[in-house]
């Protein structure tokens, strides 16, 4: 559902309810770091200044706590990021999934643990819209998360800018990258976080982007070895998961960490990415 129709909603809801009472019913799976695998990936950013040459930023995406995700998880996956202490942490949308009220307290309490050397940065997905985006923005703000959803946000060494910036929810038709152009300066490299991975498409022919970093499609929750996902929807049926070149800019799809309505993965573990900027010339 492009929006968010009370009915279907108000359907989920229950669907989403119902599995979680049979969970805790049969009893609430332990967290097991082994279930949550760690993604090492370098990408080179031209014009990144050498003292940036290493910076580590850690993204995870689509947490959907409440639902395969449960707290306890997701302190469990927030413990994981914070020993490979990264420069910075990015969060690529859909916190939640059907339910908020139940999990926001929840939701504020594990975000605040996240420790990064810096920054915490992030955007919302179109779950987050469906439910109550003020709501999760105000999570975020006390969390000290900072929303770059159509913004811009510039990180520096020696002053030596690296701009953050993010497009907001692409399927609920909310993104205004023509803003995020407006603000953003013309100099010092970018990266894009968008929650919908296929919107590289768009931001590629800016010229003005070398990472966009994504989630949304889960991975496909289902891959086969050596074909990938089957799995495809809206705004994730080019680039379901990994990496990709798209013109001369990389996309990322994360996996993602939850799950949506199939509480199920098969050859698709939750994913936590740490990617390692290089300077090119640093290279050399």
């Amino acid at each position: 559902m492009k929006e968010k129709d009370p009915n279907m909603l108000k359907y989920m809801q229950k669907v989403q309810r119902g599995m979680t009472h049979w969970r805790n019913k049969i009893g609430n799976p332990e967290f097991n770091h082994k279930d949550f695998q760690l993604e090492h990936v370098e990408v080179t950013i031209p014009g990144l200044d050498p003292s940036f040459h290493n910076y580590s930023l850690a993204n995870i995406s689509d947490i959907h706590l409440g639902q395969l995700i449960t707290p306890k998880h997701l302190d469990g996956v927030i413990d994981i990021l914070n020993k490979e202490k990264p420069d910075s942490v990015t969060i690529t949308g859909d916190f939640v999934s059907y339910i908020l009220d139940d999990v926001a307290d929840d939701l504020e309490n594990s975000l605040k643990r996240l420790k990064p050397k810096e920054f915490s940065i992030a955007v919302l997905g179109n779950h987050d819209h469906w439910l109550d985006a003020d709501q999760i923005r105000g999570i975020l703000d006390r969390c000290n998360i900072i929303d770059v959803s159509n913004d811009f946000f510039t990180i520096y060494r020696n002053e030596a800018p690296l701009h953050i910036a993010g497009v907001d929810s692409v399927m609920l038709g909310m993104n205004r990258l023509d803003l995020v152009m407006e603000k953003l300066p013309e100099k010092g490299p970018a990266i894009l976080l968008a929650h919908e991975p296929d919107f590289a498409d768009i931001s590629s022919s800016t010229g003005r982007f070398s990472l966009q970093i994504s989630g949304h499609s889960h991975g496909g929750q289902f891959l086969i070895p050596g074909l990938g996902t089957f799995i495809r929807g809206p705004h994730f049926f080019k680039y379901p998961a990994g990496k990709y070149m798209v013109g001369d800019m990389v996309q990322y799809t994360s996996r993602g960490l939850g799950t949506n309505v199939f509480w199920l993965r098969i050859n698709c573990d939750p994913e936590i990415t740490i990617f390692k900027l290089k300077c090119p010339e640093e290279l050399v």
